[in-house]
């Protein structure tokens, strides 16, 4: 049974925090208004998130896309939560997805919310996606949401498909390329350094070959602390992203990416503004909207702002206004959405934005990824350019000046 981390308060206004154990996070609620408590907040305490996480299994996006299909399909046909969990245990064929059904089915039986049962398989299941089955159970559309979580996965892989299949060429070049380069710089090069002793010595050796043989000298002397050095600031760097800051200021960094950063924004602005309008359109109402749809954009930094923005909306302004102010949304998509409240069709406007940013996004992506092989292999050719220089310039001096 997990821990829950509350934040409430008391009759007499006084905020009170503690941990308590409950089955779901509906039980939890249910416990603190037992104690004549109001929850301001709840969340799964972190030792519970690590235990779960620790027995938690990793499962292939296609069973995973395909998992959501058929659960979409089955309950829009009007067969039962439970019953459909059962199915779908039953006839997947990957070991790992029939484990995690199990335990997602068992946990529902014992009256849990499919969301809090998902939650217990991050391996599996990603915060989005936790995020996004919770939005559709409190909203009543369960089965688009799944049905839109997997459209999401697809295009993924889709995604993933095409960037892979353009990198495999430029991959293998730069891999035989960095071996062919290390074995050079490690065995070749140094046989150089003895012709070169004169020309170092007189001061006539160029700059290009000066560092090369510099680098080649650290490489021979210094490779096993470079590679504990490496290894030690991967596994650091992997611990900070794992920590609340690292992951906001990743995050942070992601929108920031010259290229990179406008696709990564506008596609999580997109999943923010179809998970709100599709909240708007099922009858949710705007302030609770706001605050489950936030985090169905995938992305800290603007959930924040997008929370702050419901703080506002709470205060009688309009969504346009905090949006704009937080910096993170183009006037345009602003723009759409003054007008859209102002009209009182907000829902269709949003789900308007979400098709447009895709269909934008999607073009953008494509550009990037045809881009990537020639620039991979320009770098490729920089570098191999370099060390042939580096060691035929000093020859050629030599020749002239015989």
């Amino acid at each position: 049974m997990p821990d829950f981390d509350y934040l409430a308060r008391e009759a007499t206004g006084r905020q009170v925090s503690g941990s308590l154990s409950a089955a779901s996070e509906r039980d939890a609620l249910s416990a603190l208004a037992g104690r004549s408590l109001f929850p301001i907040r709840v969340t799964v305490s972190e030792a519970s998130k690590k235990q779960a996480a620790t027995g938690s299994r990793r499962v292939a996006a296609r069973f995973l896309t395909v998992f959501y299909n058929q659960l979409a399909d089955l309950l829009k046909s009007g067969v039962p939560l439970l019953r459909s969990l059962q199915l779908l245990e039953d006839q997947t064929s990957s070991p790992a997805l029939k484990y995690v059904i199990q335990d997602v089915r068992e946990q529902v039986a014992d009256g849990s919310r499919l969301n809090d049962a998902m939650r217990r398989h991050p391996k599996a299941f990603n915060y989005l996606t936790v995020s996004m089955v919770k939005a559709g159970e409190e909203g009543g559309f369960l089965e688009e949401v799944l049905a839109r979580i997997a459209a999401f996965n697809d295009h993924q892989e889709e995604l993933k498909g095409r960037v892979t299949g353009a990198m495999v060429y430029p991959l293998f070049l730069m891999t035989v390329g960095t071996a062919i380069i290390t074995v050079m710089m490690v065995w070749f090069v140094p046989n150089f350094a003895a012709i070169f002793d004169r020309m170092k010595a007189a001061g006539t050796l160029p700059w290009a070959t000066t560092t090369l043989l510099a680098i080649s000298e650290t490489l021979q002397q210094w490779w096993l602390v470079i590679l504990a050095v490496i290894v030690a600031a991967v596994a650091g760097l992997v611990a900070y992203l794992n920590t609340e800051e690292g992951s906001r200021n990743l995050d942070r960094f992601k929108l920031k990416v010259p290229g990179l950063g406008p696709i990564l924004q506008n596609l999580a602005v997109a999943r923010f503004c179809r998970m709100l309008g599709t909240l708007l359109r099922n009858g949710v109402p705007i302030l609770q909207s706001l605050r489950i749809a936030k985090d169905a954009s995938g992305n800290v930094v603007l959930a924040e702002a997008i929370g702050n923005a419901a703080d506002n909306v709470s205060s009688g302004q309009s969504l346009a206004v905090p949006l704009r102010a937080s910096g993170q949304f183009s006037r345009e998509l602003v723009e759409m959405i003054a007008v859209g409240e102002e009209a009182n069709n907000l829902e269709n406007v949003l789900i308007n934005v979400a098709d447009n940013l895709e269909k934008r996004t999607s073009r953008r992506i494509d550009m990037v990824v045809r881009l990537l092989e020639p620039m991979l292999l320009l770098v490729m050719a920089v570098i191999v350019t370099f060390v042939i220089a580096a060691l035929l310039l000093p020859v050629l001096n030599m020749s002239s000046m015989a």
